[in-house]
C-alpha cells in the first residue's frame, strides 16, 4: 500500500482499506468498500485472518505499535472493528473499547491523528470516539461530530457526500446517546436490562451502524 518496508500493522491496513491512499478513487467503490467495512461484510475474513491477532492485541501484546500514526491506526482497528468480529454476540465484542478509545484521544493529542493522509483513515481513528459507553460519552460525539464535519469538508469533491453522509450518522449516535446515555442495541448481548424507551427503540431497529450513507446525495 506504502512505498517503504513492510511493517508488522501493514496486513491490517491493506486489510481493511483495499482503496489505500489514493484519493482520486471513484466514489462508487469507495462507498462500496465503506459498506463492506461498516456493514459486516468483513466478517469472515477477519475471523479467518485476524482472530489470534485480535487476541494479542486484547491483551496488549501490540501496544507498541502505537508508536507510529499507521500503527496506531492499525491497533484502533484491530480492537474497535475486529473485536466486533471475531467476538460477535459476546461482551468480549465491546470489551476492548475502552483501549481503543485511549489510543484515539493519546493520537489525537499528539498530532498522529493529524498525520494520517486520508479521510477514509481518520474516520475510522475516530470510530472510539463513538463506540466506547461512559460519563463522557455525549462530549466525545460532540467531538467526533467535529472532526467528522472537518474531514467532509476537506475530502476530494468528488468524494464529500460519502463524508457528509458520515457526518450526519455522528449526529444520529449524538441523538440515541442523548436519549439514553448508552447503545442499547447491546443490551441484551451485556445482559443490560432495557427501559421501555429503550425496548421501543431497539423494536424500531433504526441503529445509527446500520444507517450509513441513507439520504446521502452526489
Amino acid at each position: 500500500m506504502r512505498a517503504r518496508l513492510h511493517e508488522e500493522w501493514d496486513d491490517v491496513l491493506d486489510f481493511w482499506f483495499p482503496e489505500g491512499a489514493d484519493l482520486t478513487i471513484d466514489a462508487q467503490t469507495h462507498r462500496t468498500h465503506w459498506r463492506w467495512r461498516m456493514q459486516g461484510g468483513a466478517d469472515d475474513a477477519i475471523i479467518a485472518r485476524f482472530s489470534d491477532l485480535t487476541g494479542q492485541a486484547a491483551r496488549g501484546d501490540l501496544d507498541h505499535w502505537a508508536r507510529d500514526p499507521q500503527g496506531r491506526l492499525a491497533l484502533i482497528i484491530v480492537l474497535d472493528q475486529f473485536s466486533r468480529s471475531v467476538w460477535r454476540d459476546d461482551v468480549r465484542a465491546f470489551a476492548q473499547d475502552p483501549h481503543a478509545l485511549a489510543l484515539t484521544l493519546a493520537g489525537i493529542s499528539n498530532g498522529q491523528y493529524q498525520d494520517l493522509e486520508t479521510p477514509w483513515f481518520r474516520i475510522v481513528f475516530g470510530l472510539p470516539l463513538g463506540h466506547c459507553e461512559g460519563p463522557d460519552h455525549l462530549q466525545r460525539v460532540d467531538m467526533l461530530i467535529d472532526l467528522r464535519e472537518g474531514i467532509a469538508a476537506a475530502a476530494p469533491h468528488h468524494l464529500r457526500p460519502i463524508y457528509g453522509s458520515l457526518a450526519d450518522q455522528a449526529r444520529k449516535v449524538r441523538k440515541v446517546v442523548a436519549a439514553f446515555g448508552r447503545h442499547p442495541h447491546r443490551n441484551a448481548i451485556l445482559n443490560r436490562a432495557s427501559t421501555a424507551a429503550e425496548q421501543a427503540y431497539i423494536a424500531d431497529g433504526q441503529f445509527p451502524h446500520r444507517q450509513a450513507f441513507r439520504g446521502e446525495t452526489d
